[in-house]
């Protein structure tokens, strides 16, 4: 988390945050957790396995640009359905208003962080790497955000020449207290929604979400609860806070991931692959010991179109 220790979260700092993302003008959703009993998911696993549907998570409206959109609708909802507008509503609340910020990112941070920009009257700029989709620098844009494409390996060179040559301040888009404080919120909701749940399973991603869950979940006694982060195989993961509260970081294989993706969406749930990691691992019998388990995996990330699902398993 940058500079900060792992000790300075506490439930006191979480319960801050969660109170800032549900009041906040970005318009966090509330997202639903619903038993997998209730879905046409074909599951062969001997617990009872919620999800957490935080692909239905929004960032705010996009006026599209003249020409860019049909005539009868200029106004559109971005449904980034990612958790990422969590983090963001908490660490933008803390940052003065007008500011000149800049990060980087592929595609859901870099939404949530210019719709941020917008709502509070500040200046950023989103430096993604140059494999990034078109499409997401064109939507990024559109909030009033800049948008420098780089080669990936020249990502934190271009971020650090914003910050010494135009001033701006970096807003990490992961490795972040006010962030990871912010995502905690879903964590916290867990704890409503499903009471005495044994084991929750999240997608690691660059491990904000992940620390955010877990420290919540811990941090209010649930300590009996057991917490799996999952990740592509190859992944890393860094972070003091999952270290201490995760027990054990599990592997999934790209087919793995395609198939869970099919799976969701053969059911209605439009997910991307990265946001699908909890559920392929729980299907494909990553997390030890479930049976009789009451089970929270959390599907995060709707951020595919039609023309990469035609990739993935008829």
């Amino acid at each position: 988390m940058g500079e900060a220790s792992a000790d300075v979260v506490t439930l006191d700092l979480l319960r801050a945050a969660r109170e800032t993302v549900r009041t906040s003008p970005l318009g966090v959703v509330r997202t639903p957790t619903i038993s997998c009993s209730q879905t046409a998911l074909p599951l062969s696993v001997s617990c009872d396995v919620h999800i957490k549907l935080e692909n239905l998570q929004r960032t705010g409206w996009w006026t599209s640009p003249s020409g860019t959109a049909p005539s009868l609708s200029l106004t559109v909802l971005v449904s980034a359905g990612s958790f990422k507008i969590r983090g963001v509503a908490n660490q933008f609340a803390r940052r003065p208003r007008g500011g000149h910020f800049v990060t980087m990112s592929a595609g859901n941070y870099g939404k949530s962080f210019a719709y941020a920009l917008k709502h509070y009257g500040s200046k950023g700029k989103v430096v993604m790497p140059e494999t990034a989709p078109e499409s997401r620098s064109v939507l990024i844009e559109s909030f009033g955000a800049e948008v420098e494409r780089v080669p990936t390996s020249g990502l934190m060179t271009a971020v650090q020449r914003c910050v010494r040559e135009e001033n701006m301040t970096f807003l990490h888009s992961y490795d972040d207290l006010d962030l990871i404080a912010g995502h905690a919120s879903l964590g916290m909701e867990l704890l409503e929604e499903v009471p005495g749940l044994d084991v929750v399973v999240v997608c690691c991603g660059g491990g904000g979400l992940l620390a955010g869950v877990a420290a919540a979940i811990k941090l209010s006694g649930c300590h009996k609860t057991r917490i799996y982060g999952v990740e592509p195989e190859g992944g890393r993961l860094p972070y003091e806070l999952c270290r201490r509260f995760v027990e054990q970081i599990v592997l999934v294989s790209d087919e793995e991931l395609k198939d869970a993706v099919s799976s969701l969406y053969k059911a209605g749930l439009v997910v991307e692959p990265s946001g699908s990691a909890a559920f392929a691992a729980v299907v494909n019998g990553k997390i030890p010991d479930l049976d009789g388990k009451k089970v929270v995996c959390i599907l995060s990330g709707g951020n595919i179109g039609k023309d990469e699902l035609a990739n993935f398993p008829g």
